[in-house]
């Protein structure tokens, strides 16, 4: 039993995270216990890359706007963009669909079309504008904030939608209640502790997943990994709207 949660506890910073993290060749990642481990550390993952890129900031701020900017760019470096690559993916299906073409057979094409883009592009721009404005405006527990909500709502949408991913669905079924409801009782009590609105962050973000995932899976028919990985970029940056605002 703590065998697999320290192996989920690994795997959740291998797999959403650049971070170095080794393996022994008889560890078995694919343990139901192991991934549910691993989903009940992602919003840690996310605590810790935000404290990094505070940290790279700190030495960075005598550089004004650059050093947050620069600081902001290294953040989604450290997760590998692995969530906004899916955005790619999303927008050329949704402009599929419209077309009347398969959106998953697009969304899985390892080619990328001229909107998904064009959508990325002003995405991560203005991801990158919200972080440079919190880090401007000293909102640094905000931001950390904004990274924990984000991976909560995704473990939320574990809960709520059925896949149309082999993957995806074995986390589904990993993710039992009691992982679930340690993840949301933790890091709600921690967020409350560093952070006195954060139920109502938390409850911004929920909101914003449950809208923007069925919206997806309402023009998409189904529900992947691609749609939780854009998922959580549209929370977060709406999310750094909010705190902004």
């Amino acid at each position: 039993m703590l065998k697999n949660i320290y192996l989920g506890f690994k795997f959740s910073f291998s797999y959403f995270s650049l971070l170095p993290v080794p393996f022994r060749e008889s560890d078995d990642l694919s343990n139901r216990e192991t991934l549910g481990a691993m989903l009940l550390f992602f919003p840690f993952v996310g605590i810790v890359l935000g404290i990094g890129t505070v940290v790279l900031f700190s030495f960075l701020d005598h550089l004004g706007w650059y050093g947050a900017l620069f600081s902001a760019v290294v953040y989604m470096m450290m997760y590998g963009f692995l969530h906004t690559e899916a955005i790619i993916d999303v927008a050329d299906a949704l402009y599929a669909s419209h077309s009347q073409k398969d959106a998953y057979e697009i969304i899985k094409e390892p080619t990328v079309g001229a909107m998904g883009v064009l959508y990325v592009v002003t995405l991560v721009i203005l991801k990158l504008a919200g972080i440079v404005y919190l880090f401007e405006h000293d909102l640094f527990v905000e931001f950390i904030a904004v990274l924990v909500v984000s991976r909560l709502s995704l473990l939320m949408l574990f809960k709520v939608h059925t896949f149309r991913s082999s993957f995806a669905t074995q986390l589904k079924n990993a993710l039992t209640a009691p992982y679930l409801i340690t993840a949301f009782l933790f890091f709600s009590v921690l967020g409350t502790l560093f952070l006195t609105p954060f139920i109502l962050l938390l409850i911004m973000g929920l909101l914003l997943a449950l809208l923007i995932s069925f919206t997806l899976k309402k023009k998409l028919s189904f529900v992947n990994g691609d749609v939780l990985g854009a998922t959580l970029e549209g929370v977060e940056i709406l999310l750094l709207l909010g705190v902004a605002l």
